[in-house]
């Protein structure tokens, strides 16, 4: 299936990899689990028991990315760099090529201090996918684009993740990160992978609120001028200024009706 899988080109960290894996799967194999039960009783009072009915966690969004890097060699050496400590479980190449890093049932550090709606721990709830792109010039080539769509189709399927749940590392960050720039969100949506506005935009109510239409969609709103920022970033990108115009109240308005 992977031709570059049994590839020696990578071979110390592979092992590195195998060897992190060997590791987590003592923890979940050992019973009673690592660590101690706690009883108000005593330690006497202190028992394990397995249930039988238990399953592994399971990715409920996907967050995307732009590395922001010049290659994907470059990319892949700095998810290889204990000192930069960040990771993603899918680097996709200008040229389409998917490079799966991660288990998916595994926790990537992609989000990092992050918030969507109440879950503040986006690492260990989503699948990062970083796009090979420099975030500056960079254009989203459409063998680059037609593997993601392939990939999130895959993933939506596999893991029944709601079409809300496509979301990118500046909605989940405001402020912080500003990725994927100028990103063809419309086309994502189109597929079934997030949402977009219509071309009809009708008036809000006049006592629409507008902070809480973003909270709504998923936005953190404590710094509300950062929140409006992520939404221009994803669904007006022609202007990214902190303040909401008419037209961006149309569109916030529309995207928040679909929620």
């Amino acid at each position: 299936m992977c031709s570059a899988c049994g590839s020696s080109k990578y071979a110390v960290t592979e092992k590195i990899y195998k060897e992190k894996a060997k590791d987590f799967a003592k923890i979940i194999n050992a019973a009673p689990p690592v660590g101690q039960l706690y009883d108000s009783l005593g330690a006497a009072n202190q028992e394990w028991v397995g249930s039988v009915n238990f399953g592994i966690r399971k990715p409920n969004f996907v967050v995307i990315h732009h590395t922001a890097q010049d290659s994907l060699a470059q990319t892949i050496k700095t998810f290889f760099s204990t000192k930069a400590g960040t990771s993603a479980h899918y680097v996709i190449s200008r040229d389409g090529k998917v490079v799966h890093m991660v288990n998916d049932y595994l926790r990537a550090n992609h989000a990092g201090i992050s918030k969507w709606g109440k879950d503040t721990d986006l690492n260990s709830s989503s699948i990062g996918i970083e796009l090979d792109n420099n975030g500056l010039t960079d254009p989203w080539p459409d063998a680059q684009i037609n593997s993601l769509l392939k990939l999130l189709a895959t993933l939506k399927k596999t893991y029944s993740i709601p079409t809300a749940n496509f979301i990118g590392h500046a909605d989940i960050a405001p402020k912080r990160k500003n990725d994927p720039k100028n990103f063809p969100w419309k086309k994502l949506a189109d597929k079934g992978f997030g949402y977009w506005y219509d071309d009809v935009l009708k008036n809000p109510p006049v006592d629409f609120n507008t902070e809480m239409a973003l909270r709504y969609i998923g936005y953190d709103t404590s710094n509300l001028p950062a929140a409006i920022t992520a939404f221009k970033i994803h669904f007006i990108q022609s202007d990214i200024t902190p303040t909401l115009t008419p037209v961006d109240i149309l569109v916030l308005y529309n995207v928040y009706t679909k929620y």
